[in-house]
C-alpha cells in the first residue's frame, strides 16, 4: 500500500491521510513501542556521526545492534531507522537539529532510554539564534530522559555538559573524568592517525592505534567504549572494534595520494570543529604542511566574527601554506596574503595547473563547499 495525503489520487492499494510525514512518525512511534529493546539517543554539536559509528561497531561484538545509516538523524530520518527495526536487540539513533525544541519532537519518537551528548558548540546559529539556544536545544536530550528516569553517558571533562546535568534526576554514567569513570585515556603519541592509552576502571590499559585522525576523537572513541563497558562488552573486544573501525565519508579520514598525504574532513564544518581540527593539525611534525580550508555554513549573524577568528589564528603561525574557499574566508582573508577562492572548482583549476607535492594537507569545510571534489588534483 501507499500512504498519501492527496485525495484526489484515491484508487485501491492507496490510504489517503492528513499529512504523511506524521503518519511516518506516528508509525515509527508504534512501533518502537511494541518493542522491549533498549534505545540509545545520541546527538551533540561535532562527532555524532563518528560516534554513533563507533558505539555501533564496539555494542555489535556482543548484540544485533541497529544503528542510523549515514545522517538519516533528523524529522524523516529518525522514523525511517525506528521502522527497520526487526528482531535486534538494541538501537543507536543519531538526532540532528538546527532549531529549538527539534531534539524533543525527535525523543517523543524514539522514546530513548540512553543518551549522549558528544558535546556543545558553535553550529547552525542561524537556526538556533544563538549559542545559548545550541545549548537549550542540544540538552532537550537530558530532560527528556530525566521525565523518563533513563540513563545517560557523560564526558566529565566537559563543563557545559556536567553543568546541565548535575540537577537531573537520572543515571549518569562517567567516562574521562567524574565520579569513578569506567573508561579514561589520554594520547599516547602525537601523529596524523590518534594512537592513544584507554584504562578501563580497575582493570587494564590498552595501547590503541586508531585509523581516525584528530586529536579531538579521543573523546568519540572514548565514549564508545565507556557504552561498550556499560553493556559487557569484554574489553578485549571492544578494543578490537575500536582499532578496526575505519571512517568514511570524508569525515576524520587519511588518505594517501601518488602525491600528497591528505587528511580529509570536509562532511561539516562549524567554528568548534573547525577551531579543533585546525589546532590538532598545527601540532603534527611535517616537513610540509598546507592547510585548504571552506566556508563555515549556517552561522547568521555569527557568520563573519567566526571566519575573521579563524583568520586570527591563522596569522599566529605563518610558516604554514594556507588556501581559502568560498565567498566567506575570501572576504576575511583580504589584505593577508592567503591564496583565496569564491568556489571549489576555481582552487581544483588552480592546482591542476600548479601542482602540490609531497604536503601533509588538511581539507576542511562546509559540506557546501565541496572540498572533496580536490582529492582527485591532490
Amino acid at each position: 500500500a501507499a500512504i498519501v495525503d492527496q485525495t484526489e489520487k484515491r484508487k485501491p492499494g492507496y490510504i489517503i491521510v492528513g499529512n504523511v510525514l506524521q503518519t511516518l512518525q506516528d508509525l515509527a512511534s508504534y512501533h518502537r513501542k511494541t518493542l522491549s529493546i533498549p534505545v540509545l539517543a545520541i546527538t551533540g554539536t561535532n562527532g555524532k556521526t563518528t560516534t554513533k559509528e563507533l558505539i555501533h561497531a564496539v555494542l555489535s561484538k556482543k548484540f544485533n545492534v541497529l544503528a542510523t545509516r549515514g545522517n538519516f538523524n533528523n524529522h524523516i530520518g529518525v522514523p525511517l531507522t525506528l521502522l527497520g527495526l526487526k528482531d535486534e536487540e538494541m538501537a543507536v539513533v543519531e538526532m540532528g537539529a538546527n532549531h529549538i525544541g527539534e531534539i524533543h519532537e525527535l525523543c517523543t519518537i524514539a522514546d530513548p532510554d540512553y543518551g549522549i551528548i558528544t558535546n556543545i558548540g558553535f553550529a547552525h546559529l542561524e537556526g538556533f539564534g544563538s549559542p545559548e539556544g545550541v545549548l537549550q536545544a542540544k540538552t532537550e536530550l537530558y530532560r527528556y530522559l530525566n521525565q523518563k528516569k533513563g540513563t545517560i553517558f557523560i564526558n566529565g571533562m566537559n563543563d557545559l555538559l556536567t553543568t546541565s546535568a548535575e540537577s537531573l534526576n537520572l543515571r549518569k554514567v562517567w567516562y574521562t573524568d567524574g565520579k569513578t569513570p569506567l573508561v579514561d585515556g589520554y594520547i599516547d603519541e602525537k601523529s596524523v592517525l590518534l594512537k592513544m592509552m584507554i584504562s578501563f576502571t580497575g582493570s587494564a590499559k590498552y595501547h590503541v592505534e586508531t585509523k581516525l585522525t584528530g586529536n579531538y576523537n579521543m573523546e568519540n572513541i572514548l565514549a564508545a567504549a565507556c557504552i561498550g563497558k556499560y553493556f559487557g562488552v569484554p574489553e578485549t573486544e571492544i578494543i578490537s572494534a575500536i582499532e578496526s573501525y575505519a571512517p568514511s565519508n570524508n569525515r576524520s579520514q587519511y588518505l594517501e595520494t601518488d602525491g600528497n598525504h591528505l587528511i580529509i574532513d570536509a562532511y561539516n564544518a562549524n567554528p568548534t570543529s573547525m577551531n579543533g581540527a585546525v589546532k590538532n593539525f598545527l601540532g603534527i611534525n611535517a616537513p610540509s604542511r598546507m592547510l585548504i580550508l571552506g566556508d563555515m555554513l549556517e552561522l547568521g549573524r555569527y557568520t563573519e566574527k567566526e571566519h575573521l577568528k579563524i583568520i586570527e589564528m591563522l596569522n599566529e603561525h605563518p610558516g604554514i601554506e594556507v588556501i581559502l574557499v568560498g565567498p566567506e574566508f575570501e572576504k576575511a582573508a583580504q589584505n593577508t596574503g592567503y591564496l583565496s577562492f569564491y568556489v571549489v572548482e576555481e582552487l581544483f583549476e588552480h592546482l591542476r595547473m600548479n601542482p602540490v607535492k609531497d604536503h601533509l594537507i588538511l581539507l576542511k569545510g562546509s559540506r557546501g563547499i565541496h572540498l572533496e571534489k580536490l582529492i582527485d588534483v591532490l
